[in-house]
This record gives C-alpha cells, structure tokens and sequence, in this order.
C-alpha cells in the first residue's frame, strides 16, 4: 500500500464531502425565499440535517465495523450527492424537511468512515495529520460558496447547481476510492467494541465538540442570511461572510497540526475559543460589509482545528473501535448542528439576528474554558 496515495485519495473524498455540505449553505437564502420560509421556520425546518445525522450514529458505526470504511465511504458520498439534488427539487416543505434528514444522515455516513480512514491513516503516518485533512474539507466549503456565488449571479437555480455537484461527485469519487486503506491496517482493533456509550474523556471531547458545532452550525446555515439581512450585502456579497469563514476555516487547519506538535493540545483548543468569541463579538458590534468580514474570518479561523483534533484524540481510544470512537463523539458534537440553528432563528423571531448571533458568540467562551480540563487527553495513554 502506497501511504502517498492514500493521502490524496483519502484528502479528495474530504474535498467531495465539504463541497456537497458548502453547495447546500450557498443556496439556503435562496431555498428560504422560493418556499417562502420566516427566519423562524427556517430554523425549525433545519433541525431536519442533524436529526439525520444524530439516528445515523449507531448505524454508521456498526456499518464501518462489519463491512468496512472503505466500502461503507464510496457508498456514502455518491448517496449523499444524489440527495442533495432531492434538496434542490423539492416542492413542498415537507418533501424538504425529508430530503435534509436523509441528507443528514447520508452525510455522517460519510463523515464516520471517512474520519476512520483518516485516524488510519494518522496512525501510519506515526504523527498529526488530522487537521490538514480536514483542510481540505473547509477548502471545499471556500470553493463551494465561490460556486454558490457564481450560480446565484447567473440566475442558476438550485437543483441544476447541485445536479452539476452530483456528476462530479460521482466521477471524481470513483476514481479515488480505488486508493483508500483496506481493512486491517490499523492495529487498534482487536477486543475494541464498535458502538457503545462513552467514557468521562470522550464526553469531554464530545462537548468540545458540540460548542464548535454550535458555531459551525450557526455559520454554514445563517452566514448567507445574516449577510443579507443584517449587513446589507446585495448579489453575490450575500456569500460574502460564508465564504469568509470558510476561506479561513481551510487555511487555518493546514497548519493546526504543526500548532499542535508546537503548543500542545489545550493551548490550540484555547485560542480557538478566544478567536470565535472575538469574531462573532466583532461582526455583531459592527455589522458593515467589511467589519463583518473580518470577524467571520476571525471566527473561521478559531472553528478550524477543535473538531479535527477532537476526532484525532478520540481515535486513540482503547475502549472502543475508531469509528466508534469517533460516532460517539460525534453523536454528541451533532446535538450542536441540532441545536445551532434553530437557536438562531427562535431567538432571531423573538428579537433580532444579531442578539442571536451575540449568544452563539459566548460558546467560544466555553470551548477555551472546557479544553483547560485534565481529562481531555486521558483517552490515549500515551498522551
């Protein structure tokens, strides 16, 4: 097995994967407008994307287990695609709220195995590579939202930009899958349950990990929405923040791994928690074009590495198999996706959207809190 190419098949199926999530959030302002959704219904509405990937915990980690990452992932991501163009041709609101739940959870099918080929490969690498793969996902959310930019300047509906997505999804996906790592490389398997509840380490993780959805969450579904409503951001400006945040989200995580090497774990998970505070604290106290830019880049950084070396922690577990691991704490990083944004949209109907995003703020607060505790790195004894 040549590890270089395994590398960049396994880099690919992460840029496929955050190209299909990005598509999605490009189009949200305008799938609002054609269903004629209120900022409150909208946020209910997107509930539908994490409860699919929430039911879909068990599931993909029993799959991953028994059939393996490898087979499990070419599934996943041509499914995935293929539901995100139902997300473009939906008529009604409940076809829609349909089609994201089984979005949802077509999209952590492909996040479980994915994530186990990554902290394979990670583990033959012998040093942190977690971050930068995911790198490659925010990269895909930059190119994406450039995309989505593009579309809406050229009058493109949704669902014949998502079915352009689909054909290269499938195409691409072919092609790489043929490189991933076989089953049986990784040397933590033998005695390690698949699924099963997790321990006080690996719910510390997963705490991490459901602030910074919170964040993501929040971003991805309301960056568009908040551009145009709040900022004042006119035609393709109206992408502006999300592709800010994603263009920062990609960079940033190219070299989380050498931050991590360098300062360590904790030290990284806190500035990340100071950096989301500041960014979404500036975008709120001055919400202009460019002032909001800069604190969505500011908040895109900070998000950057938290779930990547969250997933690369918890990978190390002894307790359980990685893609159990990492479903465990995904299941609870996932309640953040759930709760995320229809936080914005309640408390947007009942007051306004920047008190909303004001609250989403403070959760950076808790993410640099929770990564001083002693414990988080307790699931490798190693570390």
């Amino acid at each position: 097995m040549n590890l270089t190419h395994s590398r960049i098949s396994i880099s690919a199926l992460f840029f496929l994967h955050g190209l299909c999530f990005s598509s999605w959030g490009a189009r949200i302002p305008a799938i609002q407008e054609m269903h004629g959704l209120t900022e409150a219904t909208l946020g209910t509405l997107l509930l539908a994307l994490p409860l699919g990937s929430i039911f879909s915990m068990p599931l993909a980690a029993a799959l991953v287990s028994r059939f393996g990452s490898k087979k499990i992932l070419l599934l996943a991501i041509i499914l995935y695609s293929m539901v995100l163009v139902s997300v473009g041709l939906a008529q009604t609101t409940w076809q829609l709220a349909l089609s994201l739940i089984i979005f949802g959870l077509t999209s952590n099918m492909v996040n479980v195995s994915l994530n186990t080929q990554a902290v394979k490969l990670e583990s033959l690498f012998q040093r942190p590579i977690m971050a930068s793969l995911h790198g490659l996902w925010s990269m895909a959310g930059f190119l994406g939202g450039a995309i989505g930019g593009i579309m809406i300047g050229a009058g493109v509906v949704p669902y014949q930009h998502f079915i352009f997505i689909l054909i290269l999804v499938m195409i691409l996906g072919l092609f790489f899958s043929r490189s991933l790592i076989p089953e049986g490389v990784s040397k933590r398997t033998v005695g390690q349950t698949s699924y099963s509840w997790p321990d006080r380490s690996l719910l510390g993780l997963g705490l991490l990990a459901f602030l910074s959805m919170i964040c993501e969450g929040a971003m991805f579904d309301w960056s568009g929405i908040y551009f145009k409503k709040v900022v004042g951001a006119q035609g393709a400006w109206v992408s502006a923040g999300h592709v800010s945040f994603m263009a920062t989200m990609a960079g940033t995580r190219f070299v989380a791994d050498y931050f991590k090497e360098r300062f360590g774990f904790k030290v990284v998970l806190q500035m990340s928690g100071t950096l989301i505070f500041i960014g979404l604290m500036t975008s709120v106290v001055f919400p202009r074009l460019y002032p909001a830019m800069f604190g969505f880049l500011l908040v895109g950084a900070g998000v950057s590495a938290v779930v990547p070396l969250v997933f690369s922690e918890a990978g190390k577990t002894r307790v359980m198999s990685p893609s159990g691991a990492i479903a465990a704490v995904s299941t609870i990083g996932f309640f953040g996706f759930l709760i995320g944004p229809p936080l914005i949209g309640w408390v947007a109907g009942a007051s306004s959207l920047r008190f909303s995003f004001l609250i989403i703020a403070f959760m950076g607060l808790g993410i640099a809190f929770l990564s001083r505790k002693d414990d988080l790195n307790s699931v490798d004894v190693n570390s």
